[in-house]
């Protein structure tokens, strides 16, 4: 009924977390720009930036309540007209659809979290990796 309400409501706390980090991260390579210091580069470039990988998670999110949204548009279950929400026209549908929320929208996003968190270790893995298997120059 509503459950892709929850991982949308994620979706749009990632994207505002995402681009915050996005502004430090900028920052500070202008303030390591300056400096005579320079950070560990691995062999095919920088290391993949936490704004990169937030980004994942946010089109994770975002495509699958895209994709939930037009399930229940498809099925009656959204309308383009007030309450929006078929089930928000009577309490006991309500009651119904809270309950949906709270235990499939919340497990959809917890799941996506998990996978897109498996990405990262991976991601992290694979750049330490490639870092340690760097030839060092004296």
């Amino acid at each position: 009924m509503a459950c892709f309400i929850v991982p949308t409501a994620e979706a749009i706390v990632v994207s505002i977390i995402n681009q915050v980090v996005k502004t430090k991260e900028k920052n500070a390579s202008r303030v390591a720009s300056h400096s005579e210091t320079e950070a560990p580069v691995a062999v095919g470039g920088a290391k993949t930036p936490f704004s990169r990988k937030l980004k994942w998670l946010s089109q994770m999110l975002w495509g699958g309540s895209f994709l939930l949204a037009f399930e229940h548009v498809w099925h009656g279950e959204v309308t383009p007209w007030f309450p929006f929400l078929t089930a928000a026209s009577n309490p006991a549908d309500t009651a119904e659809m809270l309950h949906e929320m709270s235990t499939a929208g919340v497990l959809m996003a917890v799941l996506v979290t998990l996978v897109w968190t498996g990405m990262v270790l991976v991601s992290n893995a694979l750049e330490k990796r490639v870092t340690t298997a760097m030839p060092t120059t004296d």
